[in-house]
């Protein structure tokens, strides 16, 4: 994943789901959670001026329980976590 970050040079949404087809759009700001299953770990990262910053990472079952797979619950963690 960290060389598909590096090595990219993603201009458009679009781009990041078809080099990453487990990245899902949280957040119109550029907010994306991977899904790294061989390791069962979630990820939430945001795209920002040619930086990629980890946000939040930990398991699917610490995911559902902070989050509950629910993109509203994401934004209402991304406001009061002042992120946007």
């Amino acid at each position: 994943m960290i060389s598909d970050i590096e090595n990219s040079n993603w201009i458009k949404k679009t781009e990041i789901k078809i080099s990453r087809p487990d990245a899902d759009c949280v957040h119109s700001d550029g907010f994306y959670f991977f899904d790294i299953n061989i390791h069962r770990t979630m990820i939430l990262i945001v795209f920002e001026e040619n930086e990629a910053v980890v946000v939040w990472a930990g398991s699917h079952d610490e995911y559902d329980k902070t989050f509950k797979g629910n993109k509203i619950t994401i934004e209402k963690w991304l406001r009061i976590q002042k992120m946007i």
